[in-house]
């Protein structure tokens, strides 16, 4: 089976969804004059980016610790065959539960949680473990965070890199 066709980003996207990385609040108008384009090729670009899912929004950074959830763990959770539809369903409705990934290798899901105590994460990996179809959890509580999710390196990239 092979792999869809996806059109890679050049270097005005990269340039365009650095300045919203770093400043999302920006206008269309704004960033036409930082990027030195016609506000319509900002617009335009900016549409493409949204239909093909590469910007999906602009969602403001949230401090999760200053929030009260200054705890993070993850967690590997081995399930029952057939069930990652039911159980990530279920994990969906526990607010604590903030990422799930679906792995290969010892476990099958990847789950991030917060909590706001060690007896609140117990709380949350009670809840988790108690979702039919859960049959095992493994944690790890996050001491710190020394590189937090990032695609900037990955924008930056695309503007380095030698014209074709």
């Amino acid at each position: 089976m092979s792999e869809p066709d996806i059109e890679p980003l050049d270097e005005l996207d990269a340039r365009l969804l650095l300045v919203l990385t770093d400043e999302p609040r920006l206008g269309v108008l704004e960033c036409s004059r930082r990027l030195g384009v016609a506000r319509g090729t900002v617009q335009a670009r900016l549409d493409k980016l949204v239909a093909r899912g590469v910007l999906g929004g602009f969602p403001p950074a949230l401090d999760l610790a200053a929030m009260g959830y200054g705890l993070t763990a993850f967690a590997v959770v081995e399930i029952a065959q057939g069930f990652r539809s039911e159980v990530s369903e279920r994990l969906a409705a526990i607010p604590e539960v903030c990422e799930v990934h679906a792995t290969t290798g010892a476990g099958d899901l990847l789950v991030r949680m917060v909590a706001r105590s060690n007896a609140d994460l117990q709380r949350v990996i009670d809840e988790v473990v108690d979702v039919a179809g859960v049959h095992r959890l493994a944690s790890s509580i996050a001491l710190s965070t020394p590189i937090p999710l990032r695609v900037r390196p990955l924008l930056e990239k695309l503007i380095d890199r030698p014209a074709h």
